[in-house]
């Protein structure tokens, strides 16, 4: 109930600063889907994560203003590129700072052998394969003498 009204309020809170409801929205028993274009850095949906199902759709002028608008935020789990020419939307994911980048696919994808994870204030290492294994293993070496020292010569 509590995570619900936290992304109403910030829909509500980019309704009002001129944000364009274009789809969804509202609530009944379950919290519906909302998609808002014209978002801008005024509104609080702008910075803050919704962990709910929002899109906010922030128009940029040139492929640069978009790569900055995306480094800009303290974020950075999962990102997506979309591009008829794969090579220049590959060229653009590699300058966008986040855990995953996705070329063409949809920003959730997970499979269990890869690393999982985000950067900035996105997560604490990565899950996935040896990935998580080691972010969560404290490597130590602890040795123990028992008896005299022995030097070779």
């Amino acid at each position: 109930m509590a995570a619900a009204e936290r992304i109403e309020n910030l829909v509500t809170d980019a309704l009002d600063k001129g944000a364009t409801l274009i789809a969804g929205g509202g609530r009944g028993t379950m919290l519906n889907a909302a998609a808002l274009d014209h978002v801008t850095g005024d509104m609080r949906i702008y910075t803050e994560e919704t962990f709910g199902p929002v899109v906010a759709i922030i128009r940029a002028g040139s492929v640069d203003e978009a790569v900055r608008i995306a480094n800009e935020s303290e974020f950075g789990l999962s990102a997506a590129v979309f591009g008829r020419d794969t090579m220049a939307a590959l060229a653009v994911a590699k300058r966008i700072e986040s855990g995953i980048c996705h070329v063409n696919g949809p920003t959730v994808h997970d499979e269990a052998q890869m690393p999982f994870g985000g950067v900035k204030s996105s997560g604490y290492g990565r899950f996935g394969g040896v990935w998580g294994v080691q972010e969560f293993t404290e490597l130590r070496w602890i040795t123990l003498q028992d008896g005299d020292l022995h030097y070779p010569i």
